[in-house]
């Protein structure tokens, strides 16, 4: 274990008698190897973790199909204007499957129909004018939510196809987190629950949550996503202006590169 200022960073093999309300591996398993990292803070405080999960992940940034190891990001802010600031995004906008089509598209993320993904540049302030100053995008200038939801789930696809695919490890940005235990990840091999792990509350140095998880001896097919413990909506404030909900955005998303299932 390393533990730096703003920064956890845990390599371990996790057992099942983990208490459920903590950050735990699969129930189903007697033991899975998990590489977990967690840090809160301003941007500068958190990259150095993010940066160390980008190793972990494949030092090499992949930009076109055809790759067999690396990594995938996926910032939002190429998202044309007319998907942004309202709930259009189509959810395979980042696994174009046309030969033809955008290589920056084709990174293997799809979205299932849970609810309709919102791109949003607005501060999310045509939703409620209170988050005008709430939520702070992790890269300039756009972050994202689930609309009527604060669920999220996502799978996997060799890029620029429609061939099911797998990961060992995802991770993401959260913004204003404030509540313990509000805004996790779960990790998923099929219907096999690999771990659940909760995103560090934000502090006084900043409004940013990292949270990233890798297994590498098993397969990530789906990443389900719960944001905060609801959604955005108007009429409702931030459990830190008085209301009763603890409303948070996500951004940047970091994964190795989707490699077909068989």
């Amino acid at each position: 274990m390393k533990k730096t200022s703003f920064i956890l960073i845990l390599v371990t093999t996790l057992f099942a008698s983990c208490d459920k309300n903590d950050d735990y591996p699969s129930p189903g398993d007697p033991q899975i190897e998990v590489d977990f990292l967690k840090s809160a803070g301003d941007s500068a405080s958190i990259i150095g973790t993010v940066n160390q999960f980008r190793t972990l992940l494949g030092d090499s940034l992949n930009t076109t199909p055809a790759k067999t190891s690396g990594r995938r990001e996926v910032n939002w802010d190429g998202v044309p204007a007319n998907l942004t600031n309202n709930n259009d995004f189509p959810l395979d906008f980042f696994n174009n499957t046309d030969p033809a089509g955008p290589n920056g598209r084709k990174r293997g993320l799809v979205y299932l129909p849970v609810s309709p993904i919102r791109i949003d540049s607005s501060s999310f302030v045509e939703i409620d004018a209170s988050y005008e100053t709430q939520f702070s995008p992790f890269s300039r200038k756009r972050a994202v939510i689930s609309a009527n939801s604060n669920i999220t789930e996502i799978v996997f696809k060799v890029p620029g196809t429609e061939t099911d695919a797998s990961v060992k490890g995802f991770g993401l940005i959260f913004s204003d987190v404030d509540s313990d235990k509000s805004t996790y990840v779960e990790y998923y091999d099929g219907a096999k629950l690999l771990g659940q792990f909760y995103a560090p509350t934000r502090n006084d140095n900043g409004g940013f949550s990292f949270l990233g998880a890798r297994f590498p001896d098993d397969k990530i097919t789906k990443v389900r996503i719960t944001a905060g413990s609801g959604a955005l909506a108007a009429g409702y404030k931030d459990v830190s202006d008085g209301g009763d909900r603890d409303l948070v955005v996500y951004d940047d998303f970091f994964y190795d590169e989707p490699l077909p299932l068989n």
